[in-house]
């Protein structure tokens, strides 16, 4: 059964028929296109789905839709302004914070989540930011240089 649903998506209200069933990632990914959002073990263990609902980190895959009623949800795409990558995602472009690459939003999305509320973490808060994170490519340490280059950017 569909219903009514509205939310702010990356800066924008909308408002559309929702499957009450519906998981977050499944609505940003199918319903909108927004596939920047990753499915990954779908159990929430991984963090490749993560988003921020009001500026906190949260897993898509265990989120129903519904549940946001009202609220603010930004993915990776909404980072971007006017075209231009967030001085974040320049970061792991520029540090080498990437391999593969399909962990990389959620990565993004928590280290964001973390700037936001600290500008200036030291590396123990961007590692605990990052902790629900996981990435079979590398060892964290682009990563972590890349959360740590974005910060010192904003200085």
């Amino acid at each position: 059964m569909k219903r009514i649903l509205g939310l702010w998506i990356n800066g924008r209200w909308r408002e559309e028929a929702v499957a009450e069933n519906a998981l977050l990632l499944d609505y940003l990914r199918e319903g909108l296109g927004l596939t920047g959002t990753k499915q990954g073990c779908d159990g929430g263990e991984c963090g490749a789905c993560t988003v921020l609902v009001d500026n906190e980190p949260r897993l898509a895959c265990s989120t129903l839709a519904h549940s946001l009623a009202g609220r603010r949800v930004e993915t990776v795409e909404g980072l971007a302004t006017e075209g231009n990558i967030s001085p974040l995602q320049r970061a792991f472009h520029e540090k080498l914070g990437t391999q593969c690459g399909f962990c990389t939003p959620g990565m993004i999305m928590a280290a964001e989540g973390l700037l936001r509320k600290n500008p200036h973490p030291g590396r123990d808060e961007i590692c605990g930011a990052l902790a629900g994170n996981l990435c079979r490519c590398t060892g964290y340490v682009k990563i972590i240089e890349s959360v740590e280059a974005a910060a010192g950017a904003s200085a």
